[in-house]
């Protein structure tokens, strides 16, 4: 499944996210998860909520993606070497394996954040804000990602602020305002009427 989360700044939509990956615990009621581990979920945070001043290189910290296959310790053999590269190329940088990451523009942060996730393998992706102050560019390149996981039978489930993108990509939408105000087919959810009501909310 391909599922935007929606909704109005504050209504909730990264506070759920960060709830269906474990990050947090909700204060009532249970995450159902249908079976999945949180080990099966791979999270793709906002870059707000990255330290970009930590010093560590493009390819560590796309090589933390391993680290559910190789252990906090686990040595990084030339298996993993050869992974780590190919995620880098699949997200188009090549030559970037020694830059720290402070060093990087939005755009490259982010392409580095799918770089990991694609090393995951996971079988639900999660998305908090994926193409948000990132290049035209860019966000076609990643949003062929999100098609090519789609095909490959992952469900992804993004928070995202552009409707039109949400239109032309993600056929199912939940509109939160604090609370669910509707979820379905995305042409069901994104009406005029859905849309004030979450303002209102």
């Amino acid at each position: 499944a391909l599922v935007a989360v929606v909704g109005p700044n504050g209504a909730g939509k990264s506070t759920l996210l960060r709830a269906i990956v474990g990050i947090l615990k909700p204060l009532s009621g249970a995450i159902e998860r249908g079976g999945l581990d949180v080990r099966d979920i791979a999270y793709l945070p906002q870059t707000a909520d990255i330290d970009r001043s930590f010093p560590i290189s493009v390819f560590d910290f796309v090589g933390t993606g391993l680290w559910r296959a190789t252990g906090f310790f686990g040595g990084i053999g030339k298996a993993a070497r050869d992974k780590i590269a190919q995620a880098l190329a699949a997200v188009g940088l090549n030559g970037f394996e020694n830059r720290w990451i402070g060093e990087l523009s939005g755009g490259q942060m982010q392409r580095v954040l799918f770089a990991r996730v694609l090393l995951q393998d996971a079988r639900m992706i999660v998305l908090d804000e994926p193409f948000n102050a990132i290049d035209a560019r860019t966000a076609a390149d990643l949003l062929a990602l999100v098609r090519r996981w789609h095909a490959e039978g992952r469900t992804v489930l993004a928070a995202l602020h552009d409707f039109y993108l949400v239109r032309a990509n993600f056929p199912e939408t939940l509109l939160l305002a604090r609370g669910k105000v509707a979820w379905g087919a995305t042409a069901d959810v994104l009406t005029a009427e859905n849309l004030l009501e979450a303002r209102r909310m």
